[in-house]
């Protein structure tokens, strides 16, 4: 397939591009700054531009056939909603429909699978903002009339790729580690891309 990633230089997003090189696809990285990426490989293309200008989203969105999103700000908030909401127009104008975006576990109705750590301090108070942003990202995603899957990830490791890991799960499951590679959240985002066994739908992803 011909796939766009937004965050491409991301702790997540580079995981999708390298993964989704090694499964065949035209991948584009949607980037502020190339110099992050090994340019001139073979299957990548390099689109410069800002998730929150409109028009470069347009430009990068046109003749993609599944678009898949990792846009981060650290402890900011703004920048995930603002420019997921530049992203499903750009889409919906397009007429691009397979959407993958990853939010956060604890968002929405999976906040019964957080402990009270994850909850109320980094929720709660540490990680506010970055909280607030996800949930009215979320909120932009299931607004469009696009084929969307939102992944919501528990806290991120650096461990590789393992492909043994638990999704969908009923939002008041205890039983789960609260952690998940990096490369895992981009297997199974890829994976969602590919198929539709979570169309419309918000699985959580965890050990």
């Amino acid at each position: 397939m011909k796939v766009l990633v937004f965050g491409a230089t991301g702790s997540v997003g580079r995981h999708i591009v390298e993964q989704g090189l090694a499964r065949g696809h035209e991948v584009t990285a949607f980037v502020r700054d190339p110099s992050g990426l090994e340019v001139g490989r073979e299957g990548l293309n390099v689109f410069e531009g800002d998730v929150l200008e409109p028009a470069s989203v347009e430009a990068a969105v046109r003749g993609q056939e599944a678009v898949l999103c990792s846009i981060g700000a650290g402890r900011r908030g703004g920048v995930r909603s603002e420019g997921t909401r530049n992203i499903v127009r750009a889409m919906e104008e397009a007429g691009v429909r397979r959407f993958v975006c990853q939010t956060t576990l604890g968002a929405g109705e999976s906040s019964g699978n957080l402990n009270f750590f994850w909850k109320h301090v980094m929720f709660g108070l540490l990680l506010r903002e970055a909280f607030a942003d996800h949930e009215q990202q979320e909120a932009h995603v299931r607004k469009s009339g696009l084929d969307w899957t939102i992944v919501r990830p528990a806290a991120f490791t650096d461990g590789g790729r393992t492909g043994e890991y638990r999704h969908g799960f009923s939002p008041d499951e205890r039983e789960i580690s609260l952690k998940i590679s990096r490369a895992d959240v981009a297997d199974f985002m890829l994976d969602q891309s590919e198929d539709g066994t979570y169309l419309r739908e918000a699985p959580g992803l965890s050990y």
